[in-house]
C-alpha cells in the first residue's frame, strides 16, 4: 500500500518515519479531498503591517494605497528599487493585492480609449460573449482589447501603454520581457456579483484537470501572471469594485479549494474592497480569491481595463498578433522617441509591443550573439529600429525575417 509502513504504531513526523525512513508525500490534490478550511483561515487571518510598506500612505481593509511616484522619483533607481521591493513583498508573502492611486493622470486619454473601447464593443454587439465565472450576457466584455485598440487608435495605444507605471509594476513581479494582454470588462447597474476564484492558468481550468496538476506547480504558477485593472470609471463601492481575501494566495491547496462551497461561503462572509477613481489601477497575485462585485447603482456603468500580463516564462491567455500591433503604431512610437530618445516611455510600449523572450528558436539559424547567451528578441529589434530610424516597412520586414529564421 502506498505511504504505509511495517508497523501501524509508528508515527510519521514531517515527512518522516520514527525509524527514519523517508515517507513520501502526495505530489497531488486530488479533487476528491477537501483541502482544511481551518487552515485556510488561519492565513486569511493575518494583518497587513504599515511598517512593512513604508512608501504606501495607507493601508485600507488590508490593502496597502501607494499614490503614483511623481516625476523624480520615477528617475530615481534606488526609489523605484526599494517600491518593487515593497509590491513583490505584497504579492507573495503579504495580503496579495494593492491600489495606486492616480496610475493615469491623463483623464483626456482614458475618455479617447473609453471612446475607442465602445465602438469596439458596438461592432461586436451581434457576437455572443461569454465571461468567466459570471452569467454570459451580464457584462460588456471585450476580449483581447489590447490588439483591437491598436488596430483601431494606435495613437491612444500608444500614450496609454507608454505609461512606465505599467512596465515598473509588472517587471516587480515577473522580471524583464513579459508579455501584456488586456480585456474590457464593463458592469451595468443591476450587475451580479462574479463566483469568487483564482485566474489564469489554473484558476480556468475544471477541478478534475487542475488535480492532476502537482502542487509545486501549483504554487508556481501565480509567479507566471500579474492580474491588474485600471479604472475607467469611477468605481464607488456601491458600483462593485473586485472583492478579495487578502492573504488567500499564500493557501497552497487554494486553486483546489475555491471550488469548494465552504470556501466559497468563506469568502463571501469575509472579502474586503476599496473604491476606485478613474484613473486609478489595483494589481493583485492571480492567486489571490477575488471576485467581482455586484453593480448596486441605478445609473452608473463600471468600466475597467483588465490586464493579465503575462511572464516570458509562461503563456499568454489571448493570441496577440505583433505585427499587425507594430506596423499600426510604429509611427507613433517614431514620434515619441524623436521626441526625448530612449524615456522610460519609449522602453515601456515597447515592452508592450514586441516579444521580449527570445525563445523557442532556432538556433542553427539564430546563434546567440558574440559574446552572448541569446539571439536578438523582437524588443531588441525594435529598439534598433529606432536608433537607425527604420520606417514600418523596414521594421515590419526586420521582424518577419526574425519569426522566419525561428521556424524548424
Amino acid at each position: 500500500m502506498r505511504g504505509s509502513a511495517t508497523s501501524t504504531s509508528i508515527t510519521r513526523i514531517n515527512g518522516y518515519t520514527r525509524d527514519g525512513a523517508l515517507e513520501v508525500p502526495s505530489r497531488l490534490c486530488p479533487a476528491s479531498r477537501q483541502p482544511s478550511l481551518s487552515r485556510f483561515k488561519q492565513v486569511c487571518a493575518q494583518t497587513a503591517n504599515p511598517h512593512t510598506y513604508i512608501k504606501a500612505f495607507s493601508i485600507t481593509s488590508n490593502i496597502p494605497e501607494y499614490f503614483a511616484p511623481h516625476e523624480l522619483q520615477l528617475k530615481d533607481p534606488e526609489f523605484i528599487d526599494r517600491w518593487q521591493d515593497e509590491l513583490h513583498h505584497i504579492l507573495v508573502s503579504g495580503p496579495g493585492v494593492f491600489v495606486i492611486r492616480q496610475f493615469c493622470t491623463d483623464k483626456a486619454l482614458l475618455k479617447d480609449v473609453n471612446t475607442v473601447f465602445s465602438a469596439i464593443i458596438d461592432s461586436e454587439a451581434s457576437k455572443s460573449r461569454g465571461d468567466h465565472f459570471a452569467v454570459s450576457g451580464k457584462n460588456a466584455r471585450t476580449w483581447n482589447s489590447f490588439q483591437k485598440h491598436a488596430e483601431r487608435d494606435p495613437t491612444s495605444f500608444v500614450k496609454y501603454y507608454s505609461n512606465p507605471l505599467l512596465a515598473i509594476v509588472a517587471e516587480a513581479w515577473l522580471g524583464p520581457a513579459y508579455q501584456v494582454t488586456a480585456q474590457v470588462n464593463i458592469v451595468k447597474p443591476g450587475g451580479q456579483s462574479q463566483v469568487s476564484h483564482r485566474d489564469y492558468h489554473l484558476g480556468f481550468q475544471s477541478s478534475e484537470s487542475c488535480s492532476q496538476f502537482p502542487k509545486a506547480t501549483q504554487v508556481a504558477s501565480q509567479f507566471l501572471t500579474l492580474q491588474g485593472a485600471i479604472a475607467h470609471s469611477n468605481m464607488p463601492l456601491e458600483s462593485g469594485p473586485t472583492r478579495f481575501l487578502p492573504f488567500s494566495q499564500q493557501f497552497q491547496e487554494g486553486y483546489m479549494a475555491y471550488r469548494h462551497k465552504e470556501f466559497q461561503d468563506y469568502f463571501n462572509d469575509n472579502w474586503v474592497s476599496v473604491d476606485l477613481k478613474m484613473g486609478d489601477a489595483v494589481f493583485f497575485n492571480p492567486a489571490l480569491f477575488h471576485a467581482a462585485g455586484e453593480n448596486k447603482t441605478t445609473n452608473l456603468d463600471r468600466s475597467a481595463n483588465l490586464l493579465q500580463i503575462s511572464s516570458a516564462f509562461g503563456r499568454t491567455m489571448e493570441t496577440i498578433d505583433t505585427v499587425k500591433i507594430i506596423s499600426k503604431c510604429w509611427e507613433d512610437v517614431r514620434r515619441l522617441y524623436s521626441e526625448a530618445g530612449m524615456t522610460d516611455q519609449v522602453r515601456a510600449i515597447l515592452a508592450a509591443l514586441g516579444e521580449g523572450y527570445p525563445f523557442p528558436t532556432n538556433l542553427d539559424r539564430r546563434p546567440p550573439a558574440p559574446g552572448g547567451m541569446a539571439p536578438e528578441s523582437e524588443i531588441d529589434v525594435l529598439r534598433r529600429g529606432l536608433e537607425q530610424d527604420w520606417d514600418t516597412t523596414k521594421v515590419i520586414t526586420e521582424i518577419m525575417i526574425l519569426r522566419q529564421n525561428s521556424m524548424a
